[in-house]
């Protein structure tokens, strides 16, 4: 599967368990059951196409959106560091390019395939897409994302 594809019909998206999953597997978003090792396994599919060609570090990134997809992204660097992009920008991009949608859950994944917290300006970029309720899965468990970016900026601080 393409990391542009979005018609899923797999576990994450369906709700079926496969087994194995980790603390907070058990986790529901907009009623429907996160199948977190399904978007691990999305997130390391997305990793294997990064390009990271200068500091030899792919990351992926997974996300389940409220109406069912599975959207994805990966890190794209660039000989001039400062216009690389992070896999939660592709992944952001993914879903606007889709339909848009609110994320309600999130996972990245590093080179090894080992789960990997996001930096904190993907944070706020996940912010804007998802919002405090974005469960997202870090190092140390899955939280929700306040609990990662307290006090966030948003929309909201824009008001008039």
């Amino acid at each position: 599967m393409s990391v542009n594809e979005t018609a899923d019909t797999g576990p994450a998206a369906t709700g079926r368990r496969t087994g194995g999953e980790t603390a907070g597997g058990g986790e529901t978003a907009g009623g429907a059951h996160i199948d977190w090792d399904a978007l691990r396994d999305r997130a390391r599919d997305a990793m294997a196409r990064a390009y990271a060609p200068y500091s030899g570090f792919p990351v992926g990134a997974a996300a389940l959106v409220a109406d069912g997809r599975t959207v994805t992204g990966c890190n794209v660097e660039n000989a001039s560091y400062g216009v690389g992009l992070c896999a939660e920008c592709g992944l952001v991009s993914e879903l606007i390019a889709t339909g848009g949608g609110r994320l309600v859950a999130f996972t990245c994944v590093g080179g090894d395939g080992t789960v990997v917290a996001p930096c904190g300006r993907c944070r706020q970029l996940l912010w804007e897409h998802g919002g405090a309720d974005l469960l997202v899965e870090a190092p140390s468990g899955i939280r929700p994302l306040a609990d990662l970016l307290a006090d966030a900026f948003g929309p909201q601080q824009l008001a008039r």
